[in-house]
């Protein structure tokens, strides 16, 4: 079994700054694209951003310029560094795998984001 563990959550204030992290363990397997995927209460899971192996990079709009999605070199950890946080950012974050099969996905457990002053 593969496990992808998310951890750096926490509260914040407006502006601050959080970096969430990604490691997998367990089963060793090849991930193709790791992406952080976010959902706030009562609304619908959200992708934040993703990476691919070539290093491109995708945003949504709603982060694009104040978070970033970086992955280590053996490519089974990725990271999200959050700036300029907004309440608007609070939200349960999840981490996401696609095996090198682009079949088989891994979701983390979450780890929870709050903003506020």
């Amino acid at each position: 079994q593969v496990q992808l563990v998310e951890s750096g959550g926490g509260s914040v204030q407006p502006g601050g700054s959080l970096r969430l992290s990604c490691a997998a363990s367990g089963r060793i397997v090849s991930f193709w694209a790791m992406a952080w995927y976010r959902q706030a209460p009562g609304k619908q899971r959200e992708l934040v951003a993703r990476i691919i192996p070539n290093g491109q990079t995708d945003y949504s709009d709603s982060v694009k310029g104040r978070f970033t999605i970086s992955r280590s070199r053996a490519g089974t950890s990725a990271y999200l560094q959050m700036n300029n946080l907004q309440p608007a950012d609070t939200a349960i974050y999840y981490c996401y795998a696609l095996g090198d099969n682009k079949v088989t996905d891994y979701w983390g457990q979450g780890t929870q984001v709050t903003v506020a002053s």
